[in-house]
């Protein structure tokens, strides 16, 4: 039994087929969802979406938070933004991260520390996302 997943961001739909089963970050932790899962709304935080299909094939992506909604053979991923893993840049994203620590560090207003303060948190769930990958094909 299979289960239609699409993820989409807000400029394109980035993903969609049928698949066994999705993993996804939500506010409190991993969520698992399989066919027939009970309906559910929920929060994401920045972090991996992992798919398995039929064949236990996992394909991997990067979304910055959004939204999750579960019905019973319908999973849609409304993701602020989303990257299919394999074009994630660990060299970009560690510099962006230093980028920010810096602009936290200097304190220069109160909004550029906000902003730099979710800008890290995004980007420390990248490189995250981007080791776990990494460990998982080696």
């Amino acid at each position: 039994m299979l289960i239609q997943v699409d993820i989409v961001s807000s400029e394109a739909e980035i993903w969609s087929g049928s698949v066994a089963m999705v993993f996804a970050p939500g506010e409190m932790g991993e969520l698992g969802i399989a066919p027939r899962h009970a309906p559910l709304i929920t929060r994401l935080k920045p972090g991996e979406v992992r798919i398995l299909d039929e064949l236990d094939n996992e394909t991997s992506f990067f979304i910055s938070g959004g939204i999750l909604e579960v019905q019973p053979h319908l999973v849609t991923i409304l993701a602020d933004t989303a990257i299919r893993a394999e074009h994630l840049d660990e060299v970009a994203a560690l510099e962006a991260k230093q980028r920010a620590e810096e602009t936290m560090a200097n304190r220069a207003s109160a909004m550029d520390y906000a902003r730099a303060k979710a800008e890290l948190a995004e980007l420390a769930a990248m490189v995250e996302t981007i080791k776990k990958i990494r460990k998982r094909k080696a």
